[in-house]
């Protein structure tokens, strides 16, 4: 099938982004070199209809009030401009083809098309090589991003092979804690010992079987500090305060510690008790009905 291919450049009155970028490479190039950015998306689709294809590119893809629109090709940078693309990694969520590809859809009321989105820049400046790296390291973040082709593929159809199975943790359920300990070091989970147990008891008593290694790492994203908290969980056995009035506000935590666990409660002291101490007492004083906790 075909791939079609366009440009969107705003026009310079309305590039409000492409300022921003200047701003930040003249920011991180102190040398002065970086005088002028441009920006434009670049779309290629396939699975389509050309009708279909120009309506979408002047309806959806770009705003005519405020664009430029480039069927094929943009204009060659000029001779003190220097060209850089940048896609996402296969495999990486592209929130403006996702949502291209939707409208498209929802215009035409056929199949969704493929849709895959770059951005290119003009950069215009006198830059060495090292402040092309540089430029390179500031507009590329490699955990979700790469330097892209100028070249139009022939299909953007990605096919990945089937994957094996991931391989199972032979005899998880039967390891000693000296093993248990060896196993999350060496596979660096986030979860404390306390966790890899439970999780252990979990297979061992419930599942029957040993976990995949795949199983181990999402139940230790899921359980990581930023899912979990952890960090806020950790016990406090000893506190220091030396302003007067963080103190005297600690010692009423502890008041209030007893006030709704008893005199020697089980639950430790942490930051998560801190932080939520005041609701749980708002709630045993009828004051609040129910409540809801929700984690980022």
């Amino acid at each position: 099938m075909t791939v079609y291919r366009c440009f969107v450049e705003k026009r310079p009155e309305f590039a409000v982004e492409a300022g921003g970028v200047l701003t930040t490479l003249s920011t991180v190039i102190r040398s002065g070199h970086v005088r002028h950015v441009r920006i434009f998306n670049r779309y290629d689709l396939e699975g389509i209809e050309e009708e279909d294809y120009r309506k979408a590119c002047s309806g959806i893809l770009s705003e005519p009030q405020v664009d430029d629109l480039y069927f094929e090709e943009i204009p060659s940078p000029a001779q003190d401009e220097w060209a850089l693309a940048v896609e996402y990694l296969p495999g990486q969520f592209d929130q403006r083809a996702d949502s291209a590809a939707q409208c498209i859809q929802l215009m035409t009321c056929k199949t969704r098309p493929d849709v895959r989105t770059a951005r290119i820049y003009y950069i215009q400046g006198d830059l060495t090589e090292e402040e092309k790296a540089l430029v390179k390291e500031t507009l590329i973040n490699p955990v979700e991003a790469r330097e892209a082709a100028f070249e139009k593929p022939e299909t953007i159809r990605a096919e990945y092979p089937m994957p094996d199975l991931p391989p199972v943790i032979e005899g998880f359920t039967e390891m000693s804690e000296e093993q248990l300990q060896d196993l999350r070091a060496s596979m660096g989970l986030a979860m404390d010992f306390a966790d890899i147990l439970f999780l252990q008891k979990y297979f061992r008593d419930e599942e029957k079987r040993n976990p995949s290694v795949t199983e181990v790492r999402v139940i230790d994203t899921y359980w990581s500090d930023h899912c979990r908290h952890t960090t806020f969980n950790t016990i406090l056995q000893e506190v220091s305060i030396e302003p007067d009035y963080i103190r005297s506000t600690y010692e009423d935590y502890l008041k209030l510690r007893e006030t709704l666990y008893g005199k020697e409660p089980a639950k430790p002291v942490s930051l998560w008790d801190l932080a939520t101490i005041g609701t749980k007492a708002l709630k045993k004083a009828g004051k609040v009905p129910y409540i809801y906790i929700y984690l980022y």
